[in-house]
């Protein structure tokens, strides 16, 4: 059967690619670094698929309809907007079989799962493929949770979406090897007052009960104090808190985080480790 072999957190913020947004060189280098080495265990670990955990910034999902939850089934371009952040306008291969397995083992738990046969990513799934897979030749299923448009995904909700996706990849037939990318945050505001404020010690509490395993706490957090004390941006933890329910029970370490005022984001990387 498949194995979930590995799991990783991290920003997906649009400066990471090209930098030149004002920020200090080392600030550029050390988000490159992180996501370098984001890609060198994937390589280590020896996956063959990616689920990568993303949220859509009004590219596929505006008014006319926004799916509180979806995964791509079919294929997966870049969006024109990411490709102007210098990322690669190449097709992103999708595990197609899998993700339909996933689509269908979610329906029988309750999931209700919106599915896309053709999707244009957006920079929350484009980036962290371009900076830590590409490379890597792997395939990559793109999930989206809505932590953008009130009413948002509830946390909860966002975790059990992710219990189903690990019950479909321990009862998929096949033999990949599957690690997971939760993308997003941590602190910033977007396109209001406070863009360009960083919480600093917001976002290390947070990583801080990622590292402890307080996906209880994480969930318990109220939107509305996250919104207040995080931004609006912070929201997307839910997508954090969505690839800790694929890998519940792992242990979590800290790669790296900086506080880039300049890319409006405070920018937090970490491992989840199988339990042994």
């Amino acid at each position: 059967m498949a194995e979930l072999i590995g799991g990783f957190l991290m920003p997906h913020v649009p400066s990471i690619p090209t930098g030149g947004y004002g920020e200090e060189p080392w600030q550029k280098e050390a988000s490159d670094k992180a996501f370098a080495f984001i890609s060198q265990r994937v390589e280590e670990l020896g996956a063959d698929t990616v689920i990568i955990i993303g949220d859509d910034h009004y590219e596929n999902f505006g008014p006319h309809c926004i799916p509180s939850c979806l995964i791509a089934t079919g294929d997966v371009g870049v969006s024109a907007h990411a490709q102007t952040l210098g990322l690669a306008g190449d097709a992103i291969p999708n595990n197609e079989p899998l993700a339909q397995h996933i689509l269908e083992t979610g329906y029988k738990e309750g999931i209700d799962w919106s599915f896309a046969k053709a999707l244009d990513v957006d920079h929350s799934v484009a980036i962290p493929y371009h900076m830590s897979l590409k490379r890597l030749g792997v395939k990559a299923i793109p999930i989206y949770l809505n932590c953008v448009v009130e009413p948002l995904i509830r946390s909860r909700r966002a975790y059990e979406i992710g219990r189903s996706i690990r019950h479909a990849v321990e009862s998929w037939s096949g033999t990949e090897r599957v690690a997971v990318f939760g993308t997003g945050g941590i602190s910033h505001w977007v396109g209001g007052p406070g863009m360009g404020v960083v919480n600093e010690a917001f976002d290390r509490k947070i990583l801080e009960m990622v590292e402890q395993g307080d996906i209880d706490g994480l969930i318990a957090l109220p939107d509305e104090m996250v919104l207040e004390k995080a931004g609006n941006g912070a929201l997307e933890i839910k997508n954090w808190i969505c690839a800790l329910g694929i890998m519940e029970g792992a242990k979590a370490e800290t790669i790296a985080y900086e506080p880039i005022p300049t890319w409006v984001t405070g920018c937090g990387f970490a491992e989840l480790k199988p339990a042994a």
